[in-house]
């Protein structure tokens, strides 16, 4: 057995030293010191060794496992710092060339567009609410005036979270929660994101923005909102912009209107945002029905109020030009950057 070690041991080192890459090294190292290799084959043979032999050979087989085992990862350690170095003399590198330029954060538009709507809203007078995105279904639609088959309680419209809570689908079932803590005269505007079960689209999203507005006090009429939401718009985007009135309907407000306003994005001539039409819808509003006032613990025969709530996409669309409101959830940073 002591021939066969050093007959071993001089195979190894002739080949470990003809070893030339790292490839080479871990054959070796699977070829000697693998289960199926001369060494453990050694180790195999002590048993057919007398007692006496058997210690002295067990010692000269595990010198010889732990000589083999250095050896490899000497030899390992030497050729991967010689192909550092060669891949290093391979490459050029220029110091005199620039740093990288660290990028900068900024707002998104959707919260430039927020910011501006608000800016425009507390400079009327209007205070800011902040409303839960995660609703009861009072505040979305009972206390609303919503009855109990109207479509947009279903489960195709409103994403429910359990029977009775769901995400709120309009900033406007702000409404209840304002009229509860506070009483008249009543000037808030609320913020935020909103929810629905739309079909995706140049126009449309699940996730949207709205800021809802809700003004409540003695005497107040029609007049004042048409006065106010042309005031609102003209501040907004710096001039006088056309706006169109349809009446319509909204369990909430009695009558109801949607604002319409002439697309800034083709001038009126029809394009794909506002679908060929000229006006693109921004907002309903009407005035506060008078079972919601009633709700809120008021009397409907001395108080009146309005209400109105828009997209805040719409109006960036609108505001820059942009003719798709998808991108702004992409997180595309080549189109957001353009309005950092």
């Amino acid at each position: 057995m002591e021939n066969q070690i050093l007959d071993l041991k001089k195979s190894f080192s002739k080949e470990i030293e003809k070893a030339e890459s790292l490839k080479d090294i871990d054959a070796m190292k699977v070829r000697y010191l693998g289960k199926k290799g001369p060494v453990q084959d050694l180790m195999k043979s002590l048993k057919d060794c007398t007692n006496d032999q058997r210690p002295l050979f067990g010692k000269m087989i595990n010198d010889l496992k732990g000589t083999f085992s250095q050896e490899i990862d000497n030899r390992f350690m030497t050729l991967k710092e010689e192909e550092l170095k060669a891949k290093l003399q391979n490459e050029s590198i220029d110091v005199s060339l620039p740093g990288r330029k660290g990028l900068n954060g900024g707002i998104h538009p959707i919260s430039q567009m927020m910011d501006k709507v608000l800016d425009v809203l507390i400079q009327m007078g209007f205070s800011v609410f902040m409303a839960p995105e995660i609703e009861s279904d009072f505040y979305n639609y009972g206390g609303l005036n919503y009855a109990d088959d109207h479509p947009a309680r279903d489960m195709q419209d409103t994403y429910y979270v359990d029977k009775n809570t769901l995400l709120r689908s309009h900033t406007t079932s702000f409404q209840q929660h304002v009229l509860e803590m506070y009483k008249p005269p009543i000037r808030m505007v609320c913020p935020g994101k909103c929810f629905r079960n739309e079909t995706i689209s140049s126009r449309s999203h699940v996730i949207f923005h709205q800021c809802d507005v809700l003004y409540i006090d003695k005497d107040v009429t029609f007049a004042d909102l048409i006065s106010t939401k042309k005031e609102f718009y003209r501040l907004l985007f710096g001039r006088e912009v056309e706006l169109r009135m349809r009446p319509s309907y909204f369990p909430f407000v009695e009558p109801g209107m949607e604002v319409d306003l002439r697309c800034l994005l083709c001038d009126g001539k029809g394009c794909k945002l506002c679908k060929q039409s000229g006006w693109l819808e921004v907002c309903g509003a009407g005035m506060v029905h008078p079972e919601i006032i009633k709700q809120g613990g008021l009397d409907p025969e001395v108080y009146s109020g309005y209400a109105w709530g828009g997209g805040i996409e719409r109006l960036y669309l609108l505001m820059h030009q942009v003719n798709d409101i998808r991108l702004f959830m992409e997180n595309d940073t080549r189109f957001l950057n353009q309005f950092s």
